[in-house]
């Protein structure tokens, strides 16, 4: 399918089909998007919890303040982000970079200190670490749509909740967004309704 035309048929499913289900390969090429997004410093400070048992699903409805999209979803998709960047955690992205790269650790001495320097003296690396996840979900809803699996991007939680339930430790990570996949109900009325954007002149400045 021709990307734009992905896009004008993407919106963001209120309730979906749960009776269909996204298969394991098509999940896969859209969990590999994701992978490959875009992360400042190659660092992918998050993790994606990729939920499919219905048993979870059914836990994580009360979490939700519209509980539609997740009652009904093939797949629900949750980011988080840490909330701190360890050297531990540093150490292990440069042993990455080492074995993937074939090159010695210390060769990347001044990386490693460009990175050092940032992370220790950022005070808000939380809220830098959580737009990182952004990039990621913008990457999966594209995919998604290439792909013809229906999605919708949400914030509308329970933070706390979420965490609980997933056994998150709260001291070291928190829940950023989250992503409903599957396929559109056929009575959810949204997908009749025309797409509104902004027109060309208002949000486009050439200078």
């Amino acid at each position: 399918m021709d990307y734009l035309q992905a896009l004008q048929k993407r919106y963001s499913v209120k309730k979906f089909d749960p009776a269909k289900k996204v298969s394991p390969e098509v999940l896969r090429n859209i969990l590999e998007a994701g992978k490959l997004s875009a992360s400042s410093l190659g660092l992918q400070p998050y993790k994606i919890f990729v939920v499919e048992s219905d048993e979870m699903l059914k836990n994580l409805v009360p979490s939700f303040h519209n509980p539609s999209q997740i009652s009904t979803c093939s797949h629900l998709i949750v980011i988080v982000s840490k909330k701190n960047i360890e050297a531990s955690y540093v150490d292990g992205y440069f042993r990455h970079i080492s074995e993937i790269r074939e090159i010695p650790v210390e060769n990347l001495g001044m990386f490693r200190k460009n990175i050092d320097n940032y992370t220790e003296t950022n005070e808000n690396v939380h809220l830098w670490a959580e737009k990182q996840t952004y990039i990621v979900l913008g990457n999966l809803m594209f995919a998604a749509a290439l792909e013809q699996v229906d999605s919708c991007p949400m914030e509308g939680f329970i933070k706390e909740k979420i965490e609980k339930t997933l056994s998150i430790d709260i001291q070291k990570e928190s829940v950023a967004v989250t992503l409903a996949l599957g396929y559109r109900s056929p009575d959810d009325d949204f997908q009749k309704m025309k797409k509104v954007r902004k027109p060309d002149e208002k949000l486009f400045k050439f200078i």
